[in-house]
């Protein structure tokens, strides 16, 4: 499923992508190659079809469960952001990504690279049917048959225009919230204080 979005006067049709997203430096470390932010995304899981799981490094491993596939770098990234493509730079994607294929894995003809890469970004758009600026995850594992499942997270910005506290109502990592069906904790710590522990 494609979602295309005309620009005002533009004529040129705008989709939505996953664009690679660093937060903190621990892709450089988890990751045998870490993508840049700012790369066209796709899920990737097809770097690790011939592969035997427990043949894999710990870093490649890691990619497996957990990692999107850069189209510039050709390296991972934890986490994708939703962002607006031009259909150009959709285009730009399939031809880099389609070139990989080739280099890489050996593709038999362009024509069957550039077949395998519209599918890949095809599905990598699939994903996008959020808000734009959604932080996208996955989790991958591998089943006994050797198929891998994927399964995507997302995660959005909080509704912040409510809170009390505007300006540090982004800085809340929890917000406490009162549970009136929680039971009461019996524990009586005065009591626990003095009694003989001898």
């Amino acid at each position: 499923m494609t979602q295309s979005m005309a620009l005002p006067g533009s004529g040129d049709e705008m989709t939505r992508l996953p664009r690679t997203i660093r937060l903190d430096p621990s892709d450089t470390f988890i990751f045998e190659r870490a993508a840049e932010p700012a790369e066209w995304a796709v899920s990737g899981s097809f770097a690790f079809l011939d592969h035997e799981p427990s043949m894999l490094t710990r870093k490649e491993k890691t990619a497996l469960r957990s990692g999107f596939l850069g189209l510039s770098s050709f390296g991972w990234s934890t986490l994708c952001v939703v962002v607006e493509a031009s259909a150009k730079e959709r285009e730009g994607a399939v031809e880099q990504l389609a070139a990989h294929l080739l280099e890489a894995y050996g593709a038999p003809s362009l024509e069957l690279a550039l077949q395998a890469a519209e599918e890949e970004l095809s599905f990598a758009e699939s994903l996008c049917q959020h808000p734009l600026q959604t932080i996208l995850a996955v989790q991958r594992e591998v089943e006994d048959t050797g198929e891998i499942r994927e399964r995507f997270r997302t995660l959005h910005a909080r509704d912040t225009s409510a809170d009390p506290d505007p300006l540090h109502a982004n800085l809340r990592a929890f917000t406490m919230v009162e549970d009136s069906d929680a039971p009461e904790d019996g524990v009586d710590l005065q009591g626990f204080l003095k009694t003989d522990r001898t």
